[in-house]
């Protein structure tokens, strides 16, 4: 049975289509009316041949024993390749059966019937989207006029109050979203505006001495230590450039780029002992979008002020584990399955817990849901970054479940950036962080304390 579609290239083997018989160069100059796949060929003003003449020479073409079929229409051809379906073939093929006929038909009408359903599918899922999305911002709005009307003028006595921690829950507005970051984090360190420009002029100062140098070798000579060889412009540099490359705000000629590099500045000059460390530049980018400069940098100085992120931008090693300790009690109380497959697989927390915690999530996930878990962690500190953790990886369970030690590594290290924010939220809101009666910090102190007792016996042992 012959196809009822013939491609372009078997048209060309074949010469079906662009044979014509031997002609003067006068008559060579003009072409005449053809079968086109894709649409119709208008007739010149004054063609050297009709239709007729144009029939007897296909009729008489290479092939010895032509159909009797025509055409039925020839100045009709087909706008798609599809249409050929309900086409005769041209004489000069075997004509088809009227069960071909018939079956091509069918095709034809399923093929037509799919593709309606896929365009009412698509629009349905749009329509859903635009009602969610206006449901959304009429959220917002409403929840807005709360913040600004009730709560932000009455913040300390009402932050803690059910009402607003279920508010808060259902995401802080973006128009207010840094300023209830600045009063959650607060302000221990008593840093000014002031103080700020004292440390990046520092910073600005570092830098050119460094740009002089020619060497860290020289740098070693002069006495300058580790931390501050970290500050310098090329580490903050390199990291800038990796910082939300998909957005092109932070990359060198984007609107945020020197102000970025400032912050990381001067915080390596307020902080020598903590320097610089990967990682940061996603925090501070993070607070520059919703914050003014010399606010970001007070936040910023302040949040990694706080106990779990000191433990892990200092690198302490032994506290990190103790924190990892504490993760894997949750971990088994919540998802056993999945813990013990993990054992299993030798795939302990710091493969994948690092990264999420010193970028606080904002490179592992879309930077809409990462402030979302920013809006829980300025509410329920630490606690809710450890919560968050296992909200991802009961989100991947059944995905998890089936890779091995190297796939599920790689897996968490780069999360789908289609994330959805609603189903991770209910998975962070199923996860309950309560082990025998003992909360978060209970177990988390408990493995501390057990730390400290330890180095304060081999102390006295020594």
């Amino acid at each position: 049975c012959w196809c009822c579609c013939i491609t372009t290239s078997t048209m060309k083997s074949l010469s079906l289509f662009s044979w014509k018989p031997k002609e003067s160069k006068a008559a060579a100059s003009h072409s005449a009316p053809g079968w086109k796949l894709f649409g119709k060929i208008p007739l010149r003003d004054n063609p050297l041949k009709n239709s007729t003449t144009i029939q007897q020479e296909y009729e008489s073409g290479p092939s010895p024993h032509p159909q009797p079929m025509r055409r039925k229409n020839l100045e009709f051809e087909p706008l798609s390749t599809t249409a050929l379906i309900l086409e005769d073939r041209p004489p000069n093929l075997p004509a088809k059966s009227e069960e071909e006929s018939q079956r091509h038909r069918q095709e034809y009408s399923e093929m037509v019937a799919g593709a309606k359903r896929r365009e009412m599918k698509e629009a349905q899922k749009k329509k859903r989207q635009m009602k969610e999305r206006y449901r959304q911002e009429e959220n917002i709005a409403n929840s807005m006029v709360i913040w600004n009307t009730e709560i932000l003028p009455n913040w300390e006595s009402m932050r803690n109050t059910r009402r607003v921690r279920d508010l808060w829950w259902q995401g802080v507005p973006p128009s207010i979203r840094g300023k209830v970051w600045s009063l959650a984090i607060g302000n221990e360190l008593n840093i000014t505006p002031e103080l700020y420009e004292i440390f990046l002029s520092r910073a600005k100062e570092k830098w050119k001495s460094f740009s002089e140098t020619s060497s860290v070798n020289e740098n070693e000579e002069c006495g300058v230590s580790l931390a501050d060889r970290e500050s310098s412009l090329d580490l903050i540099k390199l990291d800038i450039s990796r910082t939300f490359p998909s957005l092109y705000i932070f990359q060198k000629g984007g609107p945020y780029h020197d102000l970025l590099h400032s912050v990381l500045g001067a915080y390596t000059c307020y902080r020598p002992d903590v320097g610089y460390v990967q990682g940061m530049s996603f925090i501070a980018a993070v607070l520059i979008l919703n914050l003014e400069e010399a606010d970001a940098f007070i936040a910023f100085a302040n949040l990694l002020n706080k106990p779990c992120q000191m433990a892990f931008f200092r690198v302490d090693h032994d506290l990190m584990l103790k924190y990892f300790a504490a993760f894997e009690v949750f971990f088994e109380e919540n998802l056993p399955k999945l813990f013990q497959h993990f054992q299993n697989n030798s795939l302990t927390p710091d493969f994948y817990l690092i990264d999420w915690i010193f970028t606080l999530y904002s490179k592992s996930l879309p930077l809409d849901v990462a402030c979302r878990v920013w809006d829980v962690f300025c509410r329920d500190g630490e606690e809710a970054l450890f919560r968050t953790g296992l909200g991802i990886l009961r989100l991947y369970q059944d995905v998890l479940l089936q890779m091995d030690f190297i796939h599920s590594a790689q897996f968490l290290s780069r999360l789908p950036e289609n994330t959805p924010a609603h189903a991770l939220f209910s998975c962070i809101a199923n996860t309950q962080m309560i082990s025998n009666n003992r909360r978060w910090n209970q177990v988390r102190n408990t493995y501390i304390y057990i730390f400290i007792s330890g180095n304060e016996s081999g102390n006295d042992a020594c």
